[in-house]
Parts: C-alpha cells; structure tokens; sequence
C-alpha cells in the first residue's frame, strides 16, 4: 500500500468510527422522562415507540453502513476497478465512452447493493411504526423515474465534465466549473416545474380561511406571494414538511397534505411565516453561493489530483485515466467532506434559528411556532435528547428542545 491508499484507508475507517461513536452516544441519551412543554403532547406509549424507534433506525444504519464499506473494502483490495476498467476499455470506445460505462457500472453496481436496504428500511421498519404509504407500484416507479432521470441529466453532464478534463487543458477546471454552476442554476429552475411533478402532484392551496391568512402574513412582510401549493406527500409517508423550492418566476411554497391534516390555520401560517424567512433573509441564495464556491474550490483541487500516478496505483490502476480520478477522489476528498459537511450543518443549524425568530417576530406569536414544531417532533417520532457529537454530524436543524428554548427567548 502507497501512500494515498493508506491515506485514504484511515480516513473511510475513521469516518466510519466516528459515526459509529456518534451513534452510541446518541443512544445513551435516551430518557425515561419528558421534557415539560412535551408533558401534553408525548403519552407513554408514544414516547416510548420514538424511543424503539431510534434504536431500530440506529441499529439498521450500522448493518447497512458496515456491509457497504464491506463491499468497498473487497472490491477495492480484489482489483475491482483495474478489472472492471481493463473490461470496458477491451470495447474501444474512446475516453469518454468508457468513463461515462465505468462510472454507470459502479453507479448500478452501488444501487445493487443498496436496493435490498432501501426496501427493507421502506418496506418493514417504516411500516412497522406507521409511517410508510409506499406501494411497490409507486416504489418501482420513482425507481425507473428516477434512474431515467439520472441518465437523462447526468450522462451528458458527466460527459461535458470528462471532455473537458481530456481536451481543454489547464484550465478544463474552469470549465467544468462553470458548466456545472450553469447546471445547478438550470436545475434549481425547473425542478419545481418540471421534476418534482414527475413524482408528487402539486395542487393549488384552496380558498378558504388558510389561504386568506397566507395571503394576509405575506402582504404583511411585503413577501412576493402568488400561489402556495400542496402535495400529495401522504401517498409515500405519513410523515410531514414544508419547503421553499426553485428560483425567479419558478421559486414555490410547498405544503405536504399530511401537515394541513394535522394542524391549525395558525400553526401552519406560523411554518410558512419560517420558509418565507429563509427567503427574507436570503438564506437560499447564500447557501447556492457557497455551494458555487466549494464546487470551483473542488474542481480545481482535482485537476491537481489527476496527474498524480500514486492515486490511481492506490487502486492498482495500471491505466491512469481522468474517469477512474473522479472516482479515487472523491475517496481521497472523505477528510474534506466530513468537515465540510459539519461546517455546512452549523451554518444551516444557524438560519434554521433565525428564521424562526423571523416567524415569531413577524406574525408576533411565538406559541403557534413551538405548537407546530412540537406536533411535528410528535409525530415524526423525534429523538427529543441527541447527543452534542451526533448533532454536529448529521443535524441540519437545530434540536427541537434548543428552537424551542430560542423560540421562547424571541421577544414579540
């Protein structure tokens, strides 16, 4: 083993440790006792099935994670991705052929081998807490949807990338930059309009007195409020959300069907007083930038890693080839993304405050907020106790009880 397989070794194994770590400290949070303000809303029972719950979910995320790496681990040190390589190029077709065949083929070769987790996870451990509302039809139809619509976007996408890298010389960096910013900017459009329609219907919020409160919030904070849409959420799930999608003329409010069932006129203007504040506050448009930002920063990182043989021989890829680096570094890039991804997390953590003072502060009413987010925490089966170290992992919002305390301290 070089240097850069035992680099990137440790780096997956200490990931994977740390998760594995995280997740036992988060089961050794569990408590028989209720916070107070859950005192109403939580029984015995129910509590105690969020509790199961969280141990089933952690305990399936360790099998699932642990046989993944597994096959990684086995793949990689059998010479997978030098056989699998040495099959393709046999075909003759041309750099760029062959990358878009090898990387499909480790892309299906990973859905295989998830495929039975997801339907198990869907199929048995949703069902058995109520959640699920999946059919196998709507199952194997989002499967093929969305398997043509990975092919349909990202084969060209893939291909413009590794032309790119082939034939532009130092600055294919730039490009692929540039191209792919121009991608996400194209996506964010028309997902609203045109992807997420394939999947979900969107429909119109009716008159009524919902709407005309709305309508009202939103005239109230000057917010360019046309339409809010629901969706037909309750047909995979029972669980519930809201959320502000797309860009310019395409941009949407979304409200899941389930959530209009379980709750009040003021609890949900309350929820979308909060998603109009991510727009306020330009939340969204300075997430994208920072994504714009990390993508440049990573496309020119990896032009620097391309050229380097002892990564590709860290594989033992005898045949250096720029579709066979976008592989190996996104492995070798493991370090860079959990850090990321924690910085990523603090900074969501920190809108996901400040919209919701923006809610309080708008709608002067702090008690539909902490109404809604504990039915939410209630029906979802949330975990009311995370562990500091799990939640600087994997939380993207705030733990319940810490937006609630900050709900509290919002002055009207």
């Amino acid at each position: 083993m070089n240097t850069y397989a035992i680099f990137i070794l440790s780096a997956i194994l200490i990931v994977y440790a740390l998760n594995l770590w995280a997740d036992i400290l988060n089961l050794g949070m569990l408590r028989d006792t209720l916070p107070e303000v859950f005192e109403h809303h939580y029984d015995g029972e129910r509590y105690k099935k969020s509790q199961e719950y969280l141990g089933v979910t952690t305990r399936f995320g360790w099998f699932s994670s642990t046989f993944s790496l597994g096959i990684l681990l086995v793949f990689w040190f059998s010479k997978g991705f030098q056989s699998l390589d040495h099959v393709i190029r046999q075909l003759g077709l041309g750099s760029v052929f062959t990358g878009i065949l090898f990387m499909g083929a480790l892309i299906v070769l990973k859905s295989i081998v998830s495929l039975p987790f997801s339907i198990y996870n869907t199929f048995v451990i949703e069902e058995k807490f109520g959640f699920n509302k999946t059919t196998a039809k709507i199952f194997i139809t989002d499967m093929i949807k969305g398997i043509v619509l990975s092919v349909a976007l990202g084969v060209p996408l893939l291909g413009l990338v590794l032309v790119f890298f082939e034939y532009a010389g130092p600055h294919a960096w730039l490009y692929c930059w540039i191209t792919v910013v121009l991608f996400m900017l194209l996506l964010n459009y028309i997902i609203p309009t045109l992807i997420m329609p394939l999947f979900n219907r969107f429909t119109p919020i009716e008159e009524g007195e919902l709407k005309v409160a709305i309508m009202n919030y939103a005239r109230s904070i000057d917010f360019p409020l046309t339409q809010v849409f629901t969706m037909d959420g309750s047909k995979r799930s029972n669980k519930s959300n809201a959320f502000f999608t797309g860009l310019g003329k395409n941009k949407r409010i979304v409200l899941y069907d389930t959530l209009i069932n379980q709750h009040t006129v003021p609890e949900l203007v309350s929820i979308l007083a909060h998603e109009m504040g991510h727009y306020t506050l330009k939340h969204i448009i300075k997430s994208l930038a920072i994504g714009i930002i990390q993508t440049g920063v990573m496309f020119y990182i990896l032009s620097l890693c391309l050229t380097q043989k002892g990564l590709f021989e860290a594989f033992y890829m005898t045949h250096m080839s720029v579709y066979a680096g976008l592989i190996f570094f996104s492995l070798l890039f493991t370090p860079v993304d959990l850090m990321t991804g924690i910085l990523m997390n603090m900074y969501s953590r920190k809108n996901e405050f400040e919209a919701d003072r923006f809610a309080v502060k708008t709608g002067k009413d702090n008690q539909s907020l902490k109404n809604a987010l504990i039915k939410l925490s209630v029906h979802s089966l949330g975990n009311l106790y995370p562990h500091p170290l799990f939640v600087l992992l994997n939380y993207s919002h705030p733990p319940i009880l810490k937006r609630i305390e900050s709900i509290q301290a919002t002055p009207i």
